[in-house]
């Protein structure tokens, strides 16, 4: 099998709740304390691997966290039954209850940052686990990440799995929705873009006034140096602080990339004309295929509010790809009007746009591309991955099934102090491993 670029998607977990915990994510933030639908997530998330299975793409599935994580409520000194602890938590700390509840690890866009083995100097597929540190009901995933990381890349021969990188602020690390890979094909070798928000050693006055930024610059290099990568073919870039101010937490909210086509917003970086200039440069002679939208085009508030750029970009045959957009990019009229001469265009390969519904995941501030982990593989390091966690018709139809029986068709802010909820949501993921055939992952499985 040639080299391919998987799509490993985040199985968004069965305690999918608004809790607000992300300042600086808008949907996020603008729908706290609404009562989620954990079922309708998951389902809207399964029909978008299986589209994206169908299209030909290869799909793999990641497992969902271990939540409500009631060892981090106890480490933090609540005490008694499972039962106890929730109660205690949910009256004096609400915000630590969310946190040991958050389905966040959906977003595998922000689980890792992958180097495909044709960039790295020893031949392997190398991938560092994100620390997550800007946020805490984020930064408690790293380690069952990495052992999720690990235990589906398994052969050391082909895949290095790292760990996080230390979390302090130097090293303040958001995984590959802060990255994008261009080549002329994916079996080539090429470019790797790292997105920064921050530089604690060089501060700059052009620094955003309403959000903090989550990416430093200090993540990046140290990631190209852990990957080995030759740094010619890196090109490192500072966000925009008012994309940032606006809702930009991450790069793949404003821009992104599939071989050699890069769809951005001119605000997307500090300096984009140098950006650019640096992406010809390290990518020549293979062209990049440009496709900006500008101010006249859409705002940055209709960026944010359509998540056009957290589209994913696909290659369907070569010269061909496709645009996977959200449904609220069909419902922003200018978004949808620039996507239509995107389309109709003949100067880049993307033939069409195809619209998906994954409401559930962006009311929580992520849309197709954050539900995503970009993994390039040849055909020899995709025999070598776990093979339950390979997408097909048959694994749909099993985890449909898995998430119709586990499920809860809602959770409201007042159900976090639920045990009975609480053991049947980490019964239905004792089930899961089980049917990707991952062995005991969770903590609860190893106590």
């Amino acid at each position: 099998m040639p080299t391919c670029e998987a799509n490993f998607d985040g199985l968004i977990g069965p305690t999918h709740n608004y809790a607000g915990l992300s300042p600086g994510n808008v949907p996020s933030q603008s729908n706290a304390g609404a009562v989620s639908r954990p079922k309708d997530a998951a389902l809207q998330g399964l029909a978008k691997m299986r589209r994206v299975h169908d299209l030909g793409v290869t799909q793999g599935v990641l497992p969902p966290q271990q939540r409500p994580d009631l060892a981090m409520l106890r480490d933090l000194g609540f005490t008694g039954t499972d039962a106890q602890v929730l109660e205690r938590a949910s009256e004096l700390s609400p915000t630590l209850t969310a946190a040991a509840w958050s389905a966040s690890s959906m977003w595998a866009a922000n689980a890792a940052t992958v180097s495909g083995s044709s960039h790295t100097p020893d031949g392997r597929v190398h991938m560092t686990p994100a620390n997550l540190m800007s946020h805490y009901h984020r930064m408690i995933e790293g380690s069952t990440t990495t052992r999720i990381l690990r235990a589906i890349f398994a052969d050391h021969k082909r895949f290095a799995v790292h760990d996080p990188l230390p979390c302090h602020t130097l090293f303040a690390d958001e995984g590959a929705a802060n990255h994008v890979r261009f080549a002329r094909t994916h079996a080539e070798a090429g470019v790797e873009l790292f997105v920064y928000g921050f530089d604690p050693p060089r501060p700059t006055p052009m620094a955003p006034k309403k959000y903090k930024s989550r990416q430093s610059r200090g993540a990046c290099e140290t990631i190209v140096r852990k990957h080995g990568l030759d740094r010619t073919r890196v090109v490192i870039a500072r966000q925009h602080h008012e994309a940032i101010d606006a809702g930009v937490f991450h790069n793949d909210v404003i821009s992104t990339g599939n071989e050699n086509v890069f769809l951005y917003h001119e605000l997307a970086f500090a300096d984009t004309a140098g950006v650019l200039d640096q992406l010809r440069l390290a990518l020549d002679p293979t062209p990049l295929v440009e496709i900006p939208a500008t101010r006249d085009d859409f705002t940055l508030d209709e960026a944010v509010t359509s998540y056009v750029f957290n589209s994913q970009v696909l290659t369907l045959a070569p010269g061909e790809m496709i645009i996977l957009a959200p449904s609220e990019s069909e419902r922003t009229p200018r978004v949808a009007a620039w996507l239509e001469r995107v389309a109709e265009d003949d100067a880049n390969p993307i033939a069409r746009v195809e619209f998906i519904d994954v409401r559930e995941s962006m009311r929580n501030g992520g849309g197709p591309a954050c539900l995503r982990l970009r993994v390039p593989l040849t055909g020899d390091e995709l025999d070598a991955v776990i093979p339950g966690v390979r997408f097909s018709p048959d694994l749909h139809e099993r985890l449909t099934r898995w998430v119709e029986q586990h499920y809860p068709d809602q959770i409201a802010p007042t159900d976090l102090a639920d045990a009975s909820l609480a053991r049947a949501c980490l019964d239905g993921l004792d089930e899961l491993t089980r049917i990707l055939g991952l062995g005991d992952i969770y903590d609860f499985q190893l106590a």
